[in-house]
């Protein structure tokens, strides 16, 4: 239900950000002509565009540095971190060798157009593939980002799958259900979202030795519970606060049409906290998805996720700048996305807003 009503929404931003030149194009239009007839101050247009250029400077400003590692991976190899001197602020020379051997060769496992797509497993990276880009004639090897990349999605979708399990549930009673000890088990949370920072080392090494202990220190399943366990304390209390919101007449209504708890809650409640749903379903994601110490700790080389691989490119002596860069850029980019098009949800999400009935 939640991915549908998600779906939905992506479809129908891609369809907004199509269509907004085309609107912007008519804005001007009518500003234009609105000045020509004396109904729009000249004033209020030139105040709107200089507010507009400032905006834009800073933006500029604050991503410059990600520009900067841009160029550097544009350099290809001999490039520096403190230096786009083969680039210059504006390249004229464009190498993509390092994105290249970042992303390796374009292809997908045979059997992702049969009948069987396994979603697990080394073999999903050893089935045969159909190639559609070859690599080879412009780098002589290639990362291993497909191989971390699986990882990450193992780790990412098991950590969203085990923490909204328990943090939906715990929501809703937290926030619907009067219950013995409700209040303790909230500052428990609470107490719950803090003591992770303060053990430090110390809980690193107590963490690793349990993982050794149970013989499951190489295991992405035992990770991503890892992962969920540390998002659910946070996320309970994001979902929590946004049903706050929710008006309880809406649920009084469908009691009294004869719903069940059940469907109540399902029908009634979940598509109202479609906002709240939609912003901890990201920000649960992304604890599997960006942790780097934990998985550094416990995996090995064939289980590394991305984070990991990324550090794994950092040498004593030297640095790949220009893949190093490549690999950085290609690994945050899925976030940037994700951003970009769930930006209204998780802003709805966290600013707790009432809903008008």
């Amino acid at each position: 239900m939640l991915g549908d009503i998600v779906g939905k929404k992506l479809k129908k931003d891609l369809s907004t950000a199509i269509n907004k030149p085309r609107e912007w194009r008519a804005e001007v239009e009518y500003t234009i002509e609105g000045i020509q007839r004396g109904i729009i101050d000249p004033k209020d247009v030139a105040k709107t565009a200089l507010s507009t250029l400032a905006v834009f400077a800073f933006v500029f400003v604050l991503l410059l540095p990600v520009y900067w590692i841009l160029l550097i991976a544009l350099q290809g190899e001999g490039a520096t971190l403190y230096s786009t001197d083969s680039a210059g602020l504006i390249p004229t020379q464009i190498n993509f060798e390092a994105f290249i051997w970042v992303i390796g060769d374009i292809a997908i496992p045979a059997k992702i157009v049969g009948i069987s797509i396994p979603f697990l497993g080394e073999f999903f990276l050893s089935w045969p593939r159909i190639v559609f880009f070859d690599s080879s004639p412009y780098v002589d090897s290639t990362s291993n980002f497909p191989r971390y990349f699986v990882n990450s999605m193992v780790v990412g979708f098991f950590t969203v799958v085990i923490a909204l399990s328990v943090v939906i549930p715990a929501s809703y009673a937290l926030s619907r259900r009067q219950f013995a000890g409700r209040m303790k088990l909230l500052y428990g949370y609470i107490l719950f979202t803090q003591v992770g920072g303060g053990l430090g080392i110390a809980g690193l090494i107590a963490l690793y030795t349990i993982f050794v202990s149970f013989g499951v220190a190489n295991n992405r399943l035992v990770l991503a519970v890892y992962y969920a366990a540390l998002a659910v304390p946070f996320n309970t209390w994001l979902l929590k606060t946004y049903m706050d919101s929710i008006p309880v007449s809406y649920e009084e209504a469908a009691i009294m049409d004869g719903a069940s708890p059940f469907r109540v809650a399902w029908e009634v409640v979940l598509p109202l906290a479609k906002p709240g749903l939609a912003t901890i379903l990201i920000f649960i994601f992304l604890t599997g998805w960006m942790e780097f110490i934990v998985a550094q700790l416990v995996l090995r080389p064939e289980n590394y996720t991305l984070p990991v691989g990324l550090f794994m490119l950092v040498d004593t002596y030297s640095v790949p700048w220009g893949q190093f860069s490549a690999f950085a850029l290609v690994y945050a980019s899925p976030i940037v996305f994700v951003y970009l098009f769930a930006q209204r949800y998780i802003e709805a999400g966290l600013s707790f807003g009432g809903v008008e009935g």
